[in-house]
C-alpha cells in the first residue's frame, strides 16, 4: 500500500518560513521523481519545486530563489523549506511520487500566509 503523508503546514505571517515533509511508503523512494504541488482555491493545482532521482531540481519563477526542496532517500523523504512567504503562496500543498506513468498523491497540507 502506497502512502504519501504530508506534514509541516501551518499559518504564517507574510516574510515568514515553514518546512514541509512528506513521508513516503510503499515505493521504492530512490527512484521516484518527487515534487511539490499546491493548489488555492478557484485555482488549478500548480507545480511548485521537484526533484529528480539524482537530485537536480527545478522550480517555478514564482517561488525560484524563496522555495528549496530536498530529499532524503535512507529516511524515505522529500522536504520543502519555504522561506519568506507571501500571502499568494497560501494553499493546499501536495506531495507528489512520480515513476514513468506511475504517480501517486499526499493527502495534502495547508499553508495560509497573512498578511
Amino acid at each position: 500500500q502506497v502512502q504519501l503523508v504530508e506534514s509541516g503546514g501551518g499559518l504564517v505571517q507574510a516574510g515568514g518560513s515553514l518546512r514541509l515533509s512528506c513521508v513516503t511508503s510503499g515505493i521504492i523512494f530512490s527512484v521516484n521523481v518527487m515534487s511539490w504541488y499546491r493548489q488555492a482555491p478557484g485555482k488549478q493545482r500548480e507545480l511548485v519545486a521537484t526533484i529528480t532521482s539524482g537530485g537536480s531540481t527545478n522550480y517555478p519563477d514564482s517561488v525560484k530563489g524563496r522555495f528549496t526542496i530536498s530529499r532524503d532517500n535512507a529516511k524515505n523523504t522529500v522536504s520543502l523549506q519555504m522561506n519568506n512567504l507571501k500571502p499568494e503562496d497560501t494553499a493546499v500543498y501536495y506531495c507528489n511520487a512520480k515513476l514513468n506513468w506511475l504517480q501517486y498523491w499526499g493527502q495534502g497540507t495547508q499553508v495560509s500566509v497573512a498578511s
